[in-house]
């Protein structure tokens, strides 16, 4: 907006543009890196859920596939390996296959319970509906896309519990 002065009608700047300048650099300098910081958790954390529910989906499938006759634990931690392996690095992946039993027998609450602690299986030894646990674990550091500065020894896990037929 120009103003002219009265006495030489020369054109005036006028002072209220002079006060913004630079303002939006300044807006801008600050605006970019919360968003940036924000699109990257969102990122980050859309990547852990996509870890998280292919880990949910190999314990599943492989806890189906131990179900069946003749099917040995070495061959489901293979089934649930080759599902993960899929997605992600397995180089740090954990696969245990344990004897659930003791939440069919025991009366005490199992809350507490390490499932290392629980005796290991063979599911083609294994009788009819003998209960068993398979369990997938792997750091969050090794599968992560940034680095988790804000996390600690955070580990991603999922299990699965069937009978065997």
């Amino acid at each position: 907006m120009k103003l002219f002065n009265k006495k030489s009608r020369t054109a005036v700047k006028n002072t209220c543009d002079q006060k913004r300048r630079g303002a939006a650099t300044v807006e801008f300098a600050v605006v970019v890196p919360v968003f940036g910081i924000f699109l990257a958790a969102m990122v980050e954390f859309g990547h852990a859920y996509m870890v998280q529910t292919t880990l949910r989906g190999a314990a599943k499938k492989a806890a189906r596939y131990g179900v069946a006759n003749g099917v040995t634990t070495t061959d489901v931690k293979m089934e649930a390996l080759r599902v993960v392996s899929a997605a992600i690095d397995t180089s740090s992946l954990s696969i245990i296959v344990k004897d659930a039993d003791v939440f069919d027998s025991s009366d005490s609450p199992t809350d507490d319970l390490d499932f290392e602690d629980l005796p290991d299986i063979e599911l083609a030894n294994a009788t009819t509906r003998h209960l068993y646990i398979i369990r997938l674990s792997i750091p969050y550091e090794e599968v992560a896309l940034f680095p988790p500065f804000w996390t600690d020894n955070l580990t991603l896990h999922s299990q699965s519990v069937m009978r065997h037929e």
